[in-house]
Formats: structure tokens, sequence, C-alpha cells
């Protein structure tokens, strides 16, 4: 961070960037070289998260080094902050993922103090996550943010509700949402903040977990967004309870995984594929991670957004999970319900989706009655920012759930 400034003041601290110094009240605090280069990382980028990947990466840029090192330094960070402080609260730890600093900082050095705040990517304001208890006893983490008409997304594969927060591939997703509703999100069992150790991960039990989150968010209607795995789930739970849902938005979802969709041919390049992620899920193959990527986001992804995408890998799920899951999203046959959907629906696929065939798009918006069809130019499955698609995106859905007027509950 070249311009970075050379000053800050956080809680009762001061840190001198320049002459590497950490004041109290005048008074300097001895810090190691690597303690000092770990805490002026969390400072310049306080409010975010950052990975233990990134900091491992930034800290010992041309060495590999055990994760115990990067642990040894947060230790000796919370020491000190805690002896001057009240405040290893200062560092916001991430179990399994990383750390931010949330203490407010300041910069020093010119007529006025500015709080420093995280770049104009990021969502608005923080969310708010929270958990609930399925009726198996699965613990289940959902999080809200923003206010106004209420718009739920079902989980798909794979989400991480905090990590996802700052993401280059969704931060997008939830600013343009928070902007006109109160955005609700939630993991999945399995991955993300809600219970790895289950014993049922199925489309069943997917369902039942969406209507427990609906039940503790306390919503009576709302609107409900599929994307991917999570149309499916959202298409089934639409046809089970339509008078909660307003509007049904599916985007690159599919009625039929991939075992009612190919041939026994294709199926045994899917096994192979998922025997590769119990095999190398989460870890540094080349090989592997540029086809993972490759397909959620083959056009103009950038390296933050490729790297963001193999982080998620380590930290959404076990490659046992990752398995299990990807088999039971192969295992979806949702087609007969379609024309059990009776709430107005949109629908919107990718023209060149390598995920999920447009074909399966086209199925739904011509199974459910009266749903509207929007075609997408793109080979994304994941939208981008930056790509013509996510404006028709944004406009086509903005018109169906009226963001220029008001939508009453």
């Amino acid at each position: 961070m070249a311009n970075a400034p050379g000053r800050y003041e956080f809680a009762d601290f001061q840190l001198d960037v320049r002459e590497r110094r950490l004041l109290r009240g005048g008074t300097e605090l001895s810090l190691a070289p690597k303690v000092f280069d770990t805490l002026r990382l969390l400072v310049e980028n306080a409010g975010h998260l950052m990975t233990k990947e990134e900091l491992l990466r930034q800290l010992w840029p041309d060495t590999l080094v055990e994760e115990n090192n990067l642990n040894k330094n947060i230790s000796a960070l919370r020491k000190v902050l805690g002896e001057a402080s009240e405040g290893s609260s200062c560092i916001e730890t991430l179990p399994r993922v990383g750390y931010r600093f949330v203490a407010a900082v300041r910069t020093v050095g010119s007529p006025s103090v500015n709080v420093v705040q995280p770049d104009s990517h990021q969502p608005p304001s923080r969310q708010e996550i929270r958990f609930c208890i399925t009726e198996d006893g699965t613990r289940i983490a959902f999080a809200r943010v923003g206010e106004g008409y209420p718009l739920l997304k079902a989980a798909n594969w794979l989400n991480h509700l905090d990590f996802e927060w700052e993401s280059p591939l969704w931060r997008h997703w939830i600013r343009e949402f928070t902007k006109h509703h109160t955005f609700i999100r939630y993991d999945e069992r399995g991955n993300g903040l809600s219970d790895w150790d289950v014993a049922d991960i199925s489309f069943d039990a997917w369902v039942h977990d969406l209507e427990t989150v609906v039940g503790a968010s306390g919503l009576d209607r709302f609107a409900l967004f599929g994307l991917s795995q999570g149309g499916a789930v959202a298409i089934e739970y639409a046809a089970r309870h339509p008078e909660r849902i307003s509007h049904l938005i599916l985007c690159g979802a599919y009625s039929r995984g991939y075992s009612h969709r190919h041939n026994s041919g294709a199926l045994v390049g899917r096994q192979a594929l998922e025997t590769l992620v119990r095999l190398d899920w989460g870890k540094n193959n080349p090989a592997f991670l540029s086809m993972f990527t490759s397909l959620y986001t083959s056009e103009n992804a950038t390296p933050e957004q490729e790297q963001w995408l193999n982080d998620l890998q380590r930290v959404s799920a076990t490659p046992e999970n990752a398995a299990r899951i990807m088999e039971a999203c192969d295992a979806i046959n949702v087609r007969s319900r379609l024309p059990h959907v009776s709430v107005p629906t949109l629908v919107l696929h990718c023209d060149r989706d390598r995920v999920v065939p447009p074909e399966e798009g086209r199925i739904i918006a011509a199974e459910i009655p009266n749903a509207r069809f929007v075609p997408l130019s793109s080979t994304n499955h994941l939208l981008l920012p930056e790509e013509p698609a996510w404006q028709v995106f944004l406009s086509e859905v903005g018109r169906f759930l009226g963001w220029k007027t008001a939508l009453s509950s």
C-alpha cells in the first residue's frame, strides 16, 4: 500500500508505520518485526476480513511457513492490545478462515481526522449473523442486512456468510439487493458457518433447512431467490408454501440434477470428478483449481476473483462434505413439481453457462405456469459485476420486484 497513510490511531494506541513503532500514551511497546507487520496489515485493512492464506502470502512472500507462525503473531498482538486496552476485541477471529480488525481506526497527519472505511465495492453495513436449529438438531447460520421488503436467497453450493461478505464474486449481489430489501442468506448444512458434522446431506434436508430459516427470520411473506442448486430448493418451497411467496426469482437454476439429465457415459466422468474432489479439494493443486474456477467464472474473471474462488474451497467445506453435497445435487429431480408452482416467477439463465446447461432454464420457464424467461449473454455461471449481463440481470429483477415503487408486505 504505497499511498497508505503512515500513522493510525485506534483505541488508545498510535501506530507509526514509517517509523515502525506502536505507542500507547507516548510509551513505545515492543513488537517483534513479523508481529508488527501483522498488526500493520490488519490496521491498514481495518473492517475487512483477511484470510489466513492472504496474511501468510503477504507476511512470508517467498517462504512456505506453517499456519502456526501466524497464530503466534496473533496471540502476541492480543497480549499487547489486551494489556493496554481491554482489547483482544480489536481483532475478530473467524475460525478456520482468518481475522478482521474491528476497532475504529483513524488516520493521522491531515487537518481532519478520518475513519478508515471499507472500499466502495463493499456492502453498506455489517450483516447480522444468527443461528437456528433444525428438527434433526443441525445448526444453520443465517444473516440479514438492509431494510425493506424481505428477499431471501436459498443456499447453494458453496456458501460462507462471512467469507463471501467481502468477496469479489458476491459483494455486488449483496450490495445491490440491500439497496432495496432486507436481504437474508444462509449457509446450507455441511458448509460455511453452519454445522459441518451432519449425518443427512440431502435435498429434503435442504428444503427443511429453508423452512427453518424462514421461521427463525419471522417471515410471513417474502420474495425468494434461487441460484444454481438453490433454485431447485426454492422451487420445492414455493410449491409447498405458495401463500408465503410474493415473487420467485431463479438464475442459473435446474430442476434435474446431473444424474437425471446425462447418460451413463457422462455419469462415469462425473463420478471421477467427485473422486478428485475427495482427493484434491482445498489443496494447492493448480490443475484442479484451474478446472474448478474456469467452470464457474470462465469469462473475464480477474486474478482476485479466481483466487477468492480457490480460497473458498479451503474455508467452506471439508473434501468429504464437498463431495457429498455434489452427490446430493446430482440426485435432485423436481421437474414434476414445476406445474405446481403458482407464484409469479422470473427465470434468468446465461446462454453459455458451463455448469448448468441453458436448456435447464428453458425447461423451468416452460413448465412453471406463466413464468417469464430472460436469456443472459454470458459464459459465466456466477455473473461478474463488469459484464453487461449483470446490468441486464439487475434491470429485469428490479422491474420484476418493483424497485422503483415500494413493495407492500
